[in-house]
């Protein structure tokens, strides 16, 4: 047995668990990843086979949700890892090992157009799954803003000590009211370049589902196509909204839906989820000491000043940022 961690108490109860899947056999344990939550992952080797280690230490992460839903979506044909081992109350799942290669890392102009069409059909197979059959949160009017209620608290506050604007509210009532009125799916939360692995076959396997939610049918579209992490030139974003429109009309998710209306639905749910990740990575940074999620703030409110100029209802968010100095200065 080999591994690549010191100083971890939690590996001695890693070992011990592998010992009872494994009784019998050697097995090398690497680290493999770690996330934006307390969740690390190791890749475990026999041989020529490998598996994914989840390690959720229970005081901080519930290993429930990622069981129910990634076995629902997995008995539903999505291509989510199997779960092949489980020891719950440790915080341990032994998972399919998709490999190590992220979106990120195989998106280039040449390849994007077909990476992200396999996306978006992956997407449309998520959406058409039957919300009915799960047990999922709500993305509510509620959640919504308590979403973009870090967007104050941690960007303008703990970040930039910029006092926050009384117009504030009027826009998130926009946002939420928007979201709201879409047809309501399955909604992966989190359906973007680095939870999507670029497998030999079925391509992407799709991770990180746990926070999945029932809400707005734009909202994993947005966060795959103005995704944090890498940007497109807006025509090929365009482009890619009518392929998905197309291809989810053809399966009757979005009937007697025009093309401006959901390119509406999409940019506005884009500033709704660009408005929290501001706050997100500041919360990353100052909270939790994840400093480098403050390299993608600039791609972040650059997406919020484009949607901002765009649409009337928003002139007075755009003006701000356009204003305050400091957040002029992120760019």
């Amino acid at each position: 047995m080999s591994y690549i961690v010191k100083d971890d108490t939690r590996i001695d109860e890693v070992h011990h668990w592998l010992k009872t899947v494994f009784p019998s056999t050697h097995y090398t344990l690497e680290s493999a990843s770690n996330d934006a939550s307390f969740r690390r992952y190791f890749r475990v080797t026999v041989e020529t086979k490998t598996w994914i280690l989840m390690d959720a230490p229970p005081v901080q992460e519930d290993t429930r949700p990622f069981i129910d839903i990634g076995t629902f979506l997995y008995e539903h044909g999505i291509h989510v890892p199997k779960i092949y081992a489980r020891e719950t109350e440790a915080g341990f799942l032994l998972l399919s090992d998709f490999g190590s290669t992220p979106y990120l890392d195989e998106l280039k102009e040449k390849s994007a157009d077909s990476l992200y069409k396999a996306a978006i059909d992956s997407l449309i197979k998520i959406q058409l799954c039957p919300s009915q059959d799960i047990h999922l949160p709500v993305y509510d009017s509620a959640l919504l803003q308590q979403e973009m209620n870090l967007f104050p608290d941690w960007f303008l506050d703990t970040h930039l000590n910029i006092a926050v604007p009384q117009f504030l509210q009027t826009t998130y009532n926009h946002l939420i009211s928007s979201a709201l009125e879409q047809p309501q799916v399955i909604v992966h939360r989190d359906y973007h370049s680095r939870n999507l692995m670029h497998t030999a076959e079925n391509s992407p396997g799709i991770i990180d589902f746990q926070d999945a939610v029932i809400g707005a049918i734009s909202y994993d579209l947005v966060s795959l196509l103005r995704d944090c992490y890498i940007s497109w030139p807006e025509d090929k974003i365009t482009e890619w909204i009518q392929y998905y429109l197309s291809k989810a009309q053809q399966q009757g998710l979005l009937p007697n839906i025009a093309i401006e209306q959901f390119t509406q639905w999409f940019d506005w749910m884009g500033l709704q989820r660009h408005i929290k990740v501001l706050g997100i990575f500041c919360r990353l940074n100052y909270r939790d000491g994840k400093a480098n999620y403050m390299n993608d703030l600039p791609l972040t409110l650059a997406y919020v000043r484009k949607i901002t100029a765009k649409y009337p209802e928003f002139s007075e968010l755009n003006s701000f940022l356009q204003q305050e100095s400091q957040i002029v200065a992120i760019s």
